[in-house]
């Protein structure tokens, strides 16, 4: 039953390129983009991925719904990924609001950090101008893509930090199997904020320097912001429809530790609990897995405790990466992003190494691939996996249909 979830568009934006053909192209080369320090003032000169405002914003004229709300960075990243999207999936804006559309969305920090002015005169008594708190109580990243859209069906925002796009993903492939819906819109979304930016700087998990996950000299993380989104159906109805799907979402898992509140457990039991699960539910095996996007921050607390969990479930064998090197880290957009980019690998066969990563640190307990160890997949079934600050963890079984 699950195997009839389909994947029938994919699109995505980040500092790894402006859409899905360029970011791929990007990880395939082995490119990093520069670092863009943004305009907010920073703890220290730590580079910071970023791509507004450099890159080019969608027209969201061209969609049905009425806007009255000044759209964020965040949205428009989001519409920039659906508008791929679904023009990938054969379907046009004008034909959603006859359908049953559900739009389930991962983000977390958003917009709403972003009127400090706002708050800092408000404590003074100087506020006046009510429009930025209307504009925060308004601005739920799903409805607005709703009201955008022009849709109806369920619209729902997940926030699990770190993990929200790969949660959203997976409750909107359960949505469609529940009968919900019959075409989900899933995946997340974030931007950067001086807040989000200056909470990790204050934990020490940023690096000075561009991110190498896994790499022995590995400092931190980097933030990025975009967004990554699929089209999920049934697989009768792509048919009918006259689409050659992507391929489809297998299984879906999620486990909490609880051990920390931005620590991993250090035994991953959390994520442990996520990866069988999805295996359970996919009614699969660790040997069907050919690949594995990691969440792979570049922090020496996730990557031990990720290859912890990945060793002790019996997926050591099979490659692993991270694309963080390219994309940051984007948060709730993260898990939306790398789950495009794993089914983006499994369709052409190949899988990139992990850029930034250069020597491997040997005390992980599973070696991941470096940047030069680009590899040919023995199949067409993978892994993306998220592992959140609080103690969420959440993984995604992804298979290619193959070209």
């Amino acid at each position: 039953m699950a195997h009839s979830i389909c994947v029938t568009g994919l699109g995505c934006c980040s500092s790894a390129g402006k859409n899905l053909h360029q970011s791929w192209i990007n990880l395939c080369d082995n490119r990093c983009p520069p670092p863009h320090q943004p305009s907010f003032p920073t703890v220290h000169n730590a580079p910071v991925f970023s791509i507004h405002p450099s890159w080019s914003a969608p027209d969201v004229s061209q969609f049905a719904g009425q806007i009255t709300t000044p759209l964020n960075p965040t949205t428009l990243f989001c519409l920039s990924a659906i508008r791929d999207a679904l023009a990938m999936a054969g379907l046009s804006p004008e034909s959603l609001p006859s359908k049953r559309v559900a739009i389930v969305l991962g983000t977390t920090v958003r917009c709403h950090f972003h009127n400090n002015d706002y708050y800092r005169n408000w404590k003074q008594g100087n506020v006046q101008d009510q429009g930025p708190m209307d504009c925060y109580l308004n601005d739920n990243l799903a409805t607005m893509t709703q009201q955008i859209l022009a849709t109806h069906g369920p619209a729902t925002v997940i926030t699990n930090a770190c993990a929200s796009g790969t949660d959203a993903i997976g409750i909107g492939r359960n949505m469609l199997l529940a009968d919900q819906c019959d075409i989900v819109i899933a995946g997340g979304a974030d931007e950067l904020s001086p807040l989000a930016y200056h909470g990790f700087a204050s934990l020490l998990l940023c690096s000075e320097s561009p991110c190498r996950p896994f790499d022995v000299n590995r400092g931190g993380l980097n933030l990025g912001e975009g967004a990554g989104i699929m089209i999920l159906e049934h697989e009768e109805s792509a048919r009918k429809r006259g689409i050659r799907h992507c391929g489809w979402i297998r299984g879906y898992g999620a486990g909490s530790d609880g051990y920390h509140p931005t620590a991993p457990h250090p035994e991953a039991r959390g994520l442990i609990r996520a990866v069988s699960t999805a295996l359970k539910d996919g009614g699969i095996t660790s040997a069907d897995i050919s690949f594995i996007n990691g969440h792979g921050t570049g922090t020496r607390a996730n990557d031990r405790a990720e290859t912890i969990g990945l060793k002790t479930v019996h997926l050591d064998q099979c490659p692993l990466v991270s694309t963080k090197g390219v994309t940051g880290h984007t948060l709730g957009g993260a898990g939306g992003i790398e789950a495009v980019l794993t089914m983006q690998a499994l369709q052409e066969g190949y899988s990139p190494g992990t850029i930034g990563c250069i020597e491997v640190d040997p005390e992980l307990v599973v070696t991941p691939c470096n940047a030069e160890e680009g590899s040919t997949l023995a199949g067409s079934v993978g892994m993306s996996q998220s592992l959140a600050f609080g103690g969420g963890n959440s993984a995604l079984i992804i298979e290619a249909r193959v070209k």
